[in-house]
C-alpha cells in the first residue's frame, strides 16, 4: 500500500485536491483515522478539485454534507456518531455508499463495516498522526 507523509494541513488538501480533480461519479472512498488526522483537510482538498466553489464544513454534528457545483456532487458522510449496527443500518446510507450518484467520502467507514454491512467497492484512505504536523496517509492504490 503506498504511503504519502503530509508536512501541514495545506499539503494534506493539496493531495486531496490532486485525488477530486481525478475522482469520477459512482466512486466511494472510506476514510479512516483518529479525531483530527487529517480527513476533513483532505476533503477540503478533494471537493476543490471535484470543482465545487462550496465551502467544507466539518462534519461533526451532521452526519451528510453535499457539496454541488462541481463536475458532480460530492457526498460526505460522518459515521463517528453512529454507535451501534442498529444506528447504522437505521441512518438511510446505503444509497451513498452502495450507489452513488455523484462521489462519497466517508469519515469512519470502519464503522459500517463493523455493523457487518458491505460498503460495495470503496477506495479506502488511512490517516494516521505523525506528529502536530505531519500525517501519514496510506491507499489502497498509488494516491497522485
Amino acid at each position: 500500500m503506498p504511503t504519502v507523509l503530509t508536512h501541514s494541513p495545506r499539503e494534506t488538501e493539496a493531495l486531496g485536491e490532486r485525488l477530486g480533480r481525478e475522482a469520477r461519479a459512482g466512486e466511494v472512498y472510506g476514510l479512516s483515522g483518529d479525531l483530527g488526522a487529517g480527513k476533513t483537510a483532505f476533503v477540503r482538498g478533494f471537493v476543490r478539485g471535484v470543482g465545487s466553489p462550496r465551502r467544507v464544513h466539518s462534519p461533526t454534528f451532521a452526519l451528510l454534507h453535499e457539496y454541488p457545483g462541481g463536475r458532480c456532487t460530492v457526498h460526505h458522510l460522518d459515521l463517528y456518531r453512529l454507535a451501534t449496527p442498529e444506528e447504522i443500518r437505521g441512518a438511510g446510507l446505503d444509497e451513498y455508499l452502495l450507489a452513488p450518484e455523484g462521489i462519497t467520502l466517508a469519515e469512519w467507514i470502519e464503522r459500517w463495516s463493523a455493523a457487518a454491512l458491505d460498503p460495495g467497492p470503496l477506495r479506502h484512505i488511512r490517516f494516521r498522526t505523525v506528529d502536530e504536523h505531519r500525517r501519514e496517509i496510506t491507499h489502497d492504490d498509488p494516491l497522485p
